[in-house]
This record gives structure tokens, C-alpha cells and sequence, in this order.
């Protein structure tokens, strides 16, 4: 969000929601209070914002006091959303009325996962074995609707699956084996399955799954299970000493995930992994603390959803279309 009038314009990855009067916005999904409110009562809505030629899919809200306020999606059906919610809760206050998405976003409370994690009293997390294969920091779906009755979050079965399948479209949970997978990714809807068969686990544990053969043990972990996009050497800024290196990129998809390695060593180690999921990538023209003389053109920037600023330099501005293109539809659609 960059709002107007500040000396720093930089963009930060946050986690919004749409109220019936007002624009929330927190540091993380599990805050439970916000950084800020954009109050949403005679705002104005542009989109698309022209103002950033260099960035696109932005969005700006103004307020009522002249304030602009800019969003940047990380894909254009996630812009198209928001925009066309934004506009219904704009309308909704023009006439008098209230404003209600149809959407687990706006009701389910960011209170209820923390709860969940809750290392004491919440879902208890275990290593299970199952089909050859020995998953850890995950839970069964059974488990997760006895808590939620347990905990007087629901009176049922079926109101405890409406909430955990609410948890699991917004990203909170996340299936692991097949049987959740299929439950989450083929009908229709996102389905959250009340089964002892059915794996889960949650979004920011240290979920992994180790795959063994009678020959030898071999770790798999579950950020290397996707299958890969596309491969190449991008230049890479250091994060500590900001100088560039050429390092081997590898995309994979479900879960998104990009891995760096040493260009000039094998594929076994990699030096690091950068998260996709709910991450925005744009072009640049420059980068902060780099000299010009440095690294200049063909520039990207990856933001992720923790706010960690990645800077990477392709060969040829077709070679950086091309990757930023690939990144954000993983982003988009993987786990």
C-alpha cells in the first residue's frame, strides 16, 4: 500500500479485508489487530490506476479527505475482485445499506487459526505414515472438526466443516496426500474432508514428507513435489553484502516454490527457496542500495507474502516477460 503525501515510496505486501464501511489492512494474515483502516464512506474507486507505468494490476481508493490510497494485485483476477467488491461496498453505503460479502474472507475470524496452533490447547499436530511415506507437522480432517465441536467453535459436523473449508480456501490450511488433495483440487469447490484418511496441515509449520523405498531412506520435501515451470541463470542480489551473482533458478508449481543454486555447482543443494504463494512480481528499473554502474535494465522484484524483497536481473527484456509471467501465474495457482 503506498498512500500519498509519504516521503517513502515503497510497496509492502499486506493482508487485506474488505469490511462493510472500511478497507483493513494487517502486517500478516494471523494479526488480530490491523496497521491501518481506509474508511470507505464517499471514497472514489479507479481502476485501472495509471499512475505507476512501470507497475500493473494497481488499483487506487480515495477518501473522502483526498487521501490515495494504491493496491497492487498479484494477478488480474484478483484485481477484478476486489475492484468489483470495493464498487458493491461503495454503492452499499451510498444507499444506506450494509455491505456483506459472500465470502469466508470477511467471517471468518483470523482469531480462530491462531487458536488452532495454539501449541497447548490447540489441534495437535503428528508425524502419520501412509502410502509408503511418513508425513510430519500435519493432522487428520476428523481431528480438526472434533476441535472445532470440542472448543465450542461449531455445533456440528456440518457447521465444522463449513468452517474448516472456509480455513482451507483462504490458505490457513492446506491439504497433504492425495485424498485431501483430490477433496481440494478436483470439484468444483474446495472441499474440506471430515476423514481420518484426509491429511492436512498448517500454512506456516514445519509441515515436510519423507518418501523411503526398501533400498535406501530419501528425504522429499514437500516444496520440491511440484512439478518444474521453467529453469535458467537470472543475476541475483545479495540480501547481506547487496552484490550480484549469477545463480541457476528452478520454478515449480504446487507448492510454488523458486530454489537458486550455485550456478556452477549440481542441483542437490540448493542455497535457497523463495515462496510464491500470495507473492507479487513486477519490473523495475532500478534497485535500492545498488549502484547504477552496477546491474542496469531488465530488471524484477519479487515481494513475498512476508514482505522479503527479492531483485534479480534477466539477460533480455524478453527473458524477464518471460519470468515474471511464469512467476505469477504459480503464484496464482499454487499452494
Amino acid at each position: 500500500i503506498q498512500p500519498t503525501g509519504t516521503l517513502l515510496n515503497s510497496w509492502k505486501v499486506v493482508w487485506v479485508v474488505l469490511a462493510d464501511d472500511a478497507i483493513e489492512f494487517y502486517k500478516k494474515k494471523t494479526d488480530n489487530s490491523p496497521k491501518g483502516m481506509i474508511p470507505l464512506k464517499d471514497a472514489k474507486l479507479t481502476s485501472p490506476c495509471q499512475d505507476f507505468t512501470k507497475r500493473t494490476l494497481v488499483f487506487k481508493v480515495s477518501t473522502a479527505k483526498n487521501q490515495d490510497h494504491f493496491f497492487q494485485a498479484s494477478h488480474l483476477e484478483e484485481r477484478e475482485v476486489w475492484v468489483k467488491d470495493i464498487k458493491r461496498a461503495l454503492t452499499c453505503l451510498q444507499g444506506g445499506k450494509k455491505f456483506a460479502r459472500k465470502s469466508t474472507l470477511i467471517k471468518l475470524p483470523v482469531y480462530l487459526y491462531v487458536l488452532m496452533k495454539d501449541q497447548d490447547s490447540g489441534v495437535k499436530e503428528l508425524k502419520v505414515e501412509k502410502d509408503k511415506r511418513l508425513f510430519n507437522h500435519c493432522f487428520t480432517g476428523n481431528n480438526v472438526i472434533d476441535w472445532l465441536i470440542s472448543e465450542g467453535k461449531a455445533r456440528n459436523r456440518a457447521e465444522g466443516l463449513m468452517l474448516a473449508t472456509g480455513l482451507l480456501n483462504e490458505g490457513f490450511l492446506l491439504p497433504a496426500g492425495d485424498v485431501s488433495k483430490d477433496g481440494a483440487e478436483k470439484g468444483a469447490e474446495c472441499v474440506f474432508l471430515d476423514q481420518i484418511e484426509a491429511l492436512y496441515y498448517f500454512a506456516d509449520s514445519g509441515f515436510f514428507c519423507e518418501g523411503y523405498s526398501s533400498d535406501e531412506d530419501v528425504i522429499m520435501k514437500e516444496e520440491f513435489r511440484g512439478a518444474i515451470v521453467k529453469q535458467g541463470c537470472l543475476l541475483k542480489q545479495g540480501h547481506r553484502r547487496k552484490n550480484w551473482k549469477v545463480r541457476k533458478f528452478i520454478l515449480r508449481d504446487d507448492p510454488a516454490y523458486i530454489h537458486y543454486y550455485d550456478a556452477t555447482k549440481g542441483e542437490d543443494d540448493p542455497l535457497g527457496s523463495i515462496h510464491l504463494r500470495g507473492s507479487v512480481v513486477t519490473a523495475v528499473e532500478y534497485v535500492p542500495d545498488s549502484k547504477r554502474q552496477e546491474v542496469d535494465g531488465n530488471l524484477f522484484e519479487i515481494i513475498t507474502s512476508d514482505e522479503v524483497h527479492y531483485y534479480l536481473q534477466a539477460a533480455t527484456a524478453d527473458e524477464r516477460k518471460d519470468w515474471i509471467k511464469a512467476i505469477q501465474s504459480v503464484a496464482k495457482m499454487g499452494k
